[in-house]
């Protein structure tokens, strides 16, 4: 089960955990909108709350009120392949001899179901098909006859892929990173105590300052009376596999994700869209909203280019708050209703003028082919589409939902095609270059498996590349072609 999630952690002084798990859970809702779940333990006994719906929906006050102790854990999930029903549902909670255990994760194992198979040869007995469960079996199996770090130690020499886990054993909070830092998770300072959580806006949301992200392969345990933690680097990674997706697309724009901004990382990214495919037009507007910053850069660069004319950045769709995003949700036929309900030109922005359109992603190509149209439509002149990053060639299997093969438009046509399809002028994608340079990584560090088709884990019918001498692929393709 491919899973993008939101996970937290806190471990407090002398307070109760469950208000600023449910807080942070808000501030991560754009990691998931499926379930939402908090599990607390006071010292005695664990306390758990999980439900299906938003962050809102899950919780009453009366359910925050039950949520008893000054440590806790909590997990939004968006569920991208298995059931989405309650028993997948997190946090993951199991009792066993030597206490409780809670387990929120974020993205997606590669070898679940074999560890699942030795663990149920083994008499474990499973109620879902996720992997949370899997490694919430193998830790607590581990419990039974090591200490904590040398469990989490162990559990991370079985299981391979992607995970940040925010864990509890009992009434200690911990955090763990996969040895190549696929999925983000950082650790924050609040003015009684600690916070793991997915993003640094979570931080933000409890006041709290940022320490740092965790770093690949590192456990870090929250001290039970809230007044420190200890860390631990349980695997040296050879190389990371950061999700450059996070920067580009799933991340709050206010985070900061390996230590950079996600909303300046976003404007840079613009600015090397404008330098490598930049077109003159009379507007620039980005797709709210996650083509916002990316818009705002390429924009900015166009003005300081000498030999451009000049452009106004301007806002020319306006965005139905009150519609989910297409982009997660489950059918096509919804999706493609969806984007005339998200979306309405404002025509005096449009009318008469040569536009360039700018988003962060194209994956199947319907919502592009519907905003072209909905421009024409507006009485553009010219519609020119500009992508913050390079085409989407492959599945995810990390953890971030990008469809498969057969649903990808990228997958088996040239940027001239999908320009056609889409119906615009001319169509431009960012290069894997510009990608790492605005991240300021080596390609070897980055994850660029939907991008290149080949993986930095071992996939089943997959290509394995660790090698990213990669020839380049082309990014633009304009109506003369």
């Amino acid at each position: 089960m491919h899973e993008k999630c939101g996970v937290v952690g806190v471990s407090l002084e002398d307070r109760d955990a469950a208000r600023p798990l449910y807080y942070s859970l808000y501030a991560l809702q754009h990691r998931g909108q499926e379930s939402a779940g908090i599990v607390t333990h006071d010292g005695f006994q664990q306390h758990s709350h999980v439900e299906m719906g938003l962050v809102g929906d899950a919780f009453e006050q009366s359910d925050l009120e039950q949520l008893n102790g000054s440590q806790g854990i909590g997990h939004v999930r968006y569920p991208t392949a298995g059931s989405v029903n309650a028993c997948c549902a997190q946090p993951f909670s199991v009792s066993f001899k030597s206490g409780s255990l809670g387990l929120s994760h974020n993205g997606n194992l590669v070898n679940a179901d074999e560890v699942g198979d030795q663990l149920a040869d083994l008499g474990h007995a499973f109620t879902s098909d996720g992997d949370t469960e899997v490694i919430a079996h193998d830790l607590a199996r581990n419990l039974l006859e090591e200490d904590l770090v040398r469990a989490v130690k162990r559990t991370m020499s079985r299981i391979h892929g992607s995970y940040s886990l925010t864990i509890m054993h009992d009434d200690t909070v911990l955090g763990v990173r996969d040895p190549e830092g696929n999925r983000p998770l950082c650790i924050g300072e609040l003015e009684d105590g600690y916070v793991l959580a997915s993003e640094s806006a979570a931080i933000d949301t409890l006041d709290g300052e940022l320490i740092r992200d965790v770093r690949p392969g590192e456990l870090v345990v929250l001290h039970a009376d809230g007044t420190g933690y200890d860390t631990y680097q349980l695997v040296q990674p050879e190389n990371t596999a950061h999700c450059f997706f996070e920067h580009v697309y799933f991340a709050r724009p206010d985070s900061v994700i390996d230590e950079q901004l996600v909303y300046e990382v976003r404007r840079d990214l613009g600015r090397a869209l404008w330098d490598e495919s930049g077109i003159d037009s009379d507007v620039v507007m980005p797709v709210p909203d996650s083509g916002r910053a990316f818009a705002s850069g390429y924009a900015e660069a166009a003005n300081e280019d000498a030999d451009a004319d000049g452009v106004e950045f301007a806002e020319g769709l306006m965005k139905n708050r009150y519609v989910g995003r297409t982009f997660i949700m489950p059918t096509q036929d919804e999706r493609e209703r969806a984007v005339r309900l998200k979306l309405n030109p404002i025509k005096s922005t449009v009318e008469g003028k040569t536009v360039t359109l700018i988003d962060d992603s194209i994956v199947r190509g319907t919502t592009s082919n519907q905003l072209v149209e909905l421009l024409y439509d507006a009485g553009a002149e010219e519609v020119h589409v500009r992508i913050g990053a390079p085409p989407i060639v492959a599945p995810c299997y990390m953890g971030i939902d990008m469809a498969s093969r057969e649903e990808l438009i990228a997958a088996d046509q040239s940027v001239a095609d999908i320009r056609d399809e889409i119906g615009a002028d001319s169509l431009a994608y960012l290069s894997i270059d510009a990608i790492a340079g605005a991240l300021s990584k080596s390609k070897a560090d980055l994850c660029l498996g939907c991008v290149t088709g080949e993986y930095p884990y071992d996939i089943d019918g997959e290509a394995k590349d660790r090698e990213v001498d990669r020839p380049a692929i082309g990014t633009a393709a304009s109506a003369d072609d």
